[in-house]
């Protein structure tokens, strides 16, 4: 993006809501921001044009970046102008935490959380998953030395700040409550297993799942976006969403009860039943 002029729409707005409009832009197109841009984006920070921007002001900005084809670029972007510790700094502070994976070496939460935003866009998803995945894993950025890469009471030290975050941008409801189930969420999602049918039926009803589910599908993008963003698994499957779209069917014909136990109970051996079935499937077909 090297030019004589500005760039595009950079000078048309207050000074600090130019960067962010900038940032914004680069989300949008091909090419990620060169030295020149870069410069004069942390120009505009150094020069404290950020300090008097009424975050509900930025939330525009900062909707049109998540919204790009490559949100990525965008947070990249204002973090290496140092607008990102100005704007968001508990995202700013997941950098270089490390966190398990599959993989042989542990995953930077920052790096993986750019992965994860750029999944999304892939997959078109809505304005509340891509929040979703950029705030879920706030509290991990102070977890104690000592547990690393693990992340101990993570959840209790990311609610509060993902509600500030929200109330801070002005963000939708939408957004907050996506934000906040997949912070409670998102990890059980990734460890169910056919092995544990009651466990399932269990979080399929916590999750309103029969009754809701929109909601539970937006759930299940956030997921599937976080699944995918792990190094080799872009534009996966995941696994986990299509073993509770199995439970959510055998469940179908199961209708209310006067007792929420004998409801929940008939709902678990179903899914029994029918991750059974998916595994004797599988073993056939193996063979």
């Amino acid at each position: 993006m090297t030019s004589d002029a500005p760039p595009p729409d950079f000078a048309q707005t207050h000074p600090g809501l130019s960067v962010l409009r900038m940032a914004s832009l680069i989300a949008e197109g091909e090419e990620g921001p060169d030295e020149e841009t870069l410069d004069l984006l942390f120009e505009q920070v150094e020069a404290g044009h950020l300090v008097d921007v009424a975050p509900a002001d930025m939330w525009p900005e900062l909707t049109r970046g998540l919204m790009g084809r490559a949100p990525s670029k965008m947070i990249a972007t204002l973090r290496d102008s140092g607008a990102l510790a100005c704007i968001l700094p508990e995202v700013v502070a997941l950098f270089g935490v490390p966190q398990i994976s599959e993989a042989p070496n542990d995953v930077d939460i920052g790096e993986h959380l750019l992965e994860s935003l750029d999944e999304a866009a892939r997959r078109n998803a809505p304005l509340a998953v891509r929040f979703a995945l950029l705030v879920m894993n706030v509290g991990k950025a102070d977890s104690p030395r000592e547990h690393l890469p693990a992340h101990y009471k993570h959840i209790e030290r990311g609610g509060p700040r993902i509600e500030d975050i929200a109330a801070r941008f002005g963000a939708p409801e939408e957004c907050r409550d996506l934000a906040m189930l997949a912070l409670a969420e998102c990890e059980r999602v990734h460890r169910t297993s056919k092995m544990r049918a009651g466990p399932v039926a269990a979080m399929l009803e916590r999750l309103d799942a029969f009754d809701n589910p929109a909601r539970f599908e937006r759930l299940m993008s956030v997921c599937t976006c976080d699944y995918c963003a792990y190094e080799g698994r872009a534009g996966q499957a995941y696994p986990k969403a299509t073993l509770l779209e199995i439970a959510i069917k055998a469940c179908a014909d199961i209708e209310a009860t006067d007792s929420d136990e004998e409801r929940l109970n008939a709902r678990a051996e179903a899914i029994a039943r029918a991750f059974r079935s998916e595994r004797w499937s599988s073993e056939l077909a193996s063979e």
